[in-house]
């Protein structure tokens, strides 16, 4: 696994009103959140990849629908430098995942229906009011670039 990367297989606990699962908490990581967002991605559809100097993102993956998840170390210095992970996410393998800075991440929804995600970064997008450059080095605008999702 990637240096830093922290994957936490989330279990849902059922009964007759339907499922609840435990995403975050602050004693298990040492992470701290600062906004949250969710997103819906079409079939086929591909997000990224990209990576952030300074922001960590904190995924989940529970569903409706999948996505094939890619992570690539991209710092110069890790013990994980240039490795690259792909892993199922989603309904089928509910999980959080922690991408600290530097990680060139992305994903691709592989279910037949829309596949939803929750992100909670550590910094706000574009700054306090929105008024900083977005922490983002978008990989998938460069036709030369090695990170590539299929």
């Amino acid at each position: 696994m990637i240096a830093g990367v922290i994957i936490k297989k989330l279990d849902k606990f059922s009964d007759e009103r339907g499922w609840l699962a435990e995403i975050y908490r602050q004693d298990e990581a040492k992470y701290q959140p600062v906004m949250g967002y969710v997103s819906v991605t079409k079939p086929g559809i591909v997000r990224g990849p990209h990576e952030h100097q300074l922001q960590s993102d904190f995924f989940v993956f529970v569903g409706p629908g999948s996505f094939t998840l890619y992570l690539w170390d991209n710092r110069q210095g890790s013990e994980t430098f240039g490795q690259k992970e792909a892993f199922e996410a989603g309904e089928n393998n509910p999980v959080g995942v922690l991408v600290p800075p530097g990680v060139v991440h992305g994903y691709k929804c592989i279910s037949e229906i829309p596949a939803y995600s929750i992100n909670l970064p550590d910094k706000l997008y574009k700054g306090e009011g929105k008024t900083e450059d977005v922490d983002e080095i978008r990989w998938e605008k460069d036709a030369n670039s090695s990170f590539k999702i299929v």
